[in-house]
């Protein structure tokens, strides 16, 4: 289970408000050691949270002993290679209203392999049109969940496997 992750953003207050939004949640500043960044907090049982850092920040390896380090650099531009699928207790037109408010891309998407119906669906949500989070209402988490089971997933496999044969 992921309880927590962080993404870069170049208003991380604003960002975390909306993610606090979509988790039905609350936002605040990041009580460590980066000023500028925020958390979206959910307030679930798991404690659900996504830091927002500046996207001036690297994290690093911390000297010898030490722990993480926040490293200053420069501004990141353009796309991320990273994603988290997230679930949210707002439903499908919620979400894409409050895209559409921020300017912000939100589609709804079926995911499968390439010729194949699709096995979950899911929205895709652009945080200043650059990172990506995939969101799930209750539905489609339930449907996400349904699917992504280990012995559905071997079964898949399997099939594949023979059908190259």
């Amino acid at each position: 289970m992921i309880h927590h992750i962080s993404i870069p953003a170049r208003d991380p207050a604003h960002v975390a408000d909306v993610l606090a939004e979509i988790m039905n949640g609350r936002a605040f500043p990041f009580s460590g050691p980066l000023p500028g960044a925020h958390m979206a907090m959910s307030g679930d049982a798991h404690g659900t949270m996504i830091e927002v850092y500046p996207d001036t920040i690297t994290l690093t390896p911390g000297a010898e002993e030490a722990q993480v380090a926040f490293t200053p650099g420069p501004r990141t531009t353009g796309y991320f290679p990273f994603h988290a699928l997230i679930s949210t207790p707002l439903d499908r037109a919620a979400i894409e209203r409050i895209g559409a408010r921020e300017g912000w891309r939100a589609k709804f998407f079926g995911r499968a392999a390439p010729g194949k119906p699709p096995v979950f669906h899911l929205l895709e949500f652009w945080i200043e049109n650059r990172v990506m989070l995939e969101l799930a209402p209750a539905d489609l988490a339930r449907e996400y969940a349904s699917f992504m089971q280990i012995d559905r997933i071997e079964a898949l496999m399997r099939d594949r496997a023979e059908a190259a044969k």
